[in-house]
């Protein structure tokens, strides 16, 4: 480590949406800001979820002294399971956020870490590092920013955030907090980029207080409302606007399920004594006292809405006097799967509403003009753009420009790039080992490129399995070639064709004399010709499996 330097390398979340994860690094100590995960982009078949490649920390971890979570969004806690069990050290944030953290890792029986609940304003000191929290509204309780601050000097990283001066809770962002850092004098900013394409502000969320009530007020059959369960504060605005119209309040869904109880446990979330009610009991209540909270806003196939549009869902089915509201915006690359399910609900005939119709949901995160507002508060001498895919870094960056900011002062960080700030200076020192690790099942990292070209091979072209049987001692054929066809072509419609296949193996066999055991050899020649036969017959290119079983004479019988 470079004497008087502190380095900032991002681990995740630049280039992307999703995966944040950000080290900071002065002398012997490291302090690790959020741990999240990304959802699998759609050619990454079969894969759960995504997390940072944490490599660089397990080669460090006896100096790693906390994780600083900001809020209690996956893509800001979804790895924590997966990098404590490599790096344990404890982890710092706010009540609900260590209350969700709490719940993950029990689901993955890990109970030796150490949560500390912090409050905003609350300060933490470490042996290089004084962290203080500082209050941001977002789309989830208990999110708040951090003033890091090194010998080197200050560091304010915003988390996700909006400036919304009419929250649910009451607790407006401290923009008071930021303007005395900037008074004092702050050496980096990393703001997060989600919404730094829209201009102006953010709506705040007492306008979905508002819509929800004109729709409750009019309904008169059953209200089902999707969104994310994450959102307690849209959660508590139905609460209120249930209470106010007598409907009793059902919540179907495991994560919202889960997240549900756990905000009431803690008192984030009140419902009114036998307003809330279970799944199993909806039957006993007419259609005009029931609102039923559900995931699925995103059109997830397995969530609660999708299913309950196909009618495949063992409690509730929809049917045409609902009133389905989506709560949410589509994620980019969700859009094909939520239209999917909002065409199916407009085939049963339930009143829909959506971001499209009415304001429904409102984003969670700062717009340019609450961004500028931070950075003239912070004033910082460096800048870097966070939270975002490379556009929005890029137009992150041109943001603080136009405000006046040196270009040489602004960088858009890449993962793993290793970022070094002086007193007065800024430079890129190399970059460590970083990348994304796949978790499919109870698999971590055992999935890469090669096993996902497959996967995508087979999906695309289908497998043709070849099976031989041969004498161990003399290369003689005791039986087969017996041909299988998986997702290429129906076998019993193709008998001509799986008859050539056949044809073609015996004939290699005839023609082509193999020594001993040379099976591999065997094999390769089979890919190969059935390769070139398949695309002159079928112009299909198929992934090909030989399989030669070598018996001795005695396993004949």
């Amino acid at each position: 480590m470079p004497i008087g330097k502190l380095r900032i390398i991002p681990l995740g979340g630049v280039d992307e949406i999703g995966k944040n994860i950000t080290v900071f690094e002065y002398g012997d100590d490291i302090l690790v800001v959020d741990c999240g995960l990304i959802f699998p982009k759609e050619d990454m078949l079969g894969i759960d979820l995504v997390i940072p490649d944490v490599s660089y920390l397990v080669e460090n971890k006896e100096r790693v002294r906390g994780y600083l979570i900001t809020h209690g969004h996956e893509d800001h806690i979804g790895a924590l399971p997966y990098v404590l069990r490599q790096v344990n050290a404890p982890v710092y944030g706010t009540k609900l956020t260590l209350a969700l953290v709490q719940t993950k890792l029990q689901e993955h029986g890990i109970d030796d870490v150490h949560l500390q609940v912090v409050q905003a304003k609350d300060t933490l000191r470490f042996d290089s590092f004084t962290v203080q929290f500082i209050k941001v509204s977002h789309s989830i309780a208990g999110a708040v920013a951090m003033a890091i601050t090194s010998p080197v000097g200050t560091v304010i990283v915003t988390g996700d955030f909006k400036v919304d001066y009419t929250p649910i809770d009451g607790e407006v962002t401290d923009l008071n907090a930021f303007a005395a850092w900037g008074t004092s004098g702050v050496l980096a900013l990393l703001a997060e980029s989600t919404n730094v394409e829209r201009p102006g502000y953010t709506m705040s969320e007492q306008k979905i207080a508002e819509t929800f009530h004109g729709l409750f007020r009019t309904a008169s059959g059953r209200i089902i409302i999707a969104m994310f369960a994450s959102n307690i504060h849209r959660i508590q605005q139905v609460v209120d606007a249930a209470t106010r119209f007598g409907r009793r309040v059902c919540f179907i869904g495991r994560s919202m399920v889960s997240v549900v109880r756990v905000a009431i446990q803690i008192g984030e979330l009140k419902i009114p004594e036998g307003y809330l009610i279970s799944a199993d009991t909806l039957d006993r209540y007419d259609d005009a006292e029931l609102v039923v909270l559900t995931t699925g806003s995103q059109g997830e196939p397995m969530s609660g809405l999708t299913r309950m549009a196909y009618s495949e869902h063992r409690k509730l089915q929809i049917r045409h006097s609902d009133l389905v509201i989506l709560s949410a915006y589509p994620i980019p690359g969700n859009e094909v799967m939520v239209a999917r399910v909002l065409n199916q609900l407009y085939r049963i005939g339930a009143q829909v509403v959506y971001d499209a119709i009415a304001d429904v949901h409102v984003s969670g995160h700062a717009c340019q003009e609450e961004l500028k507002l931070i950075h003239t508060l912070t004033k910082p001498k460096f800048f870097m753009p966070v939270h975002g895919e490379y556009r929005m870094l890029w137009q992150h960056a041109q943001l603080a420009q136009a405000m006046g900011m040196d270009p040489k002062r602004v960088v858009i960080p890449e993962i793993g790039q290793v970022i070094e700030l002086g007193e007065d200076s800024l430079h890129i020192a190399g970059s460590v080992p970083t990348g994304s690790v796949m978790v499919d099942g109870l698999g971590i990292g055992d999935v890469g490129n090669v096993v996902l070209r497959d996967r995508k091979h087979l999906s695309q072209d289908g497998l043709i399995i070849v099976v031989l049987a041969v004498d161990g001692c003399t290369g003689a054929l005791i039986s087969g070639p017996s041909i299988q066809s998986r997702g290429f072509v129906y076998a019993r419609e193709n008998e001509a064709l799986i008859e050539g296949i056949r044809s073609l193996v015996l004939g290699l066999l005839r023609s082509v004399q193999f020594q001993q055991r040379e099976w591999a050899a065997l094999r390769n020649l089979i890919k190969d010709e059935l390769h070139t036969y398949l695309y002159k017959q079928m112009r299909r290119n198929p992934m090909i499996l030989p399989i030669v079983l070598e018996l001795d004479v005695g396993d004949r019988d």
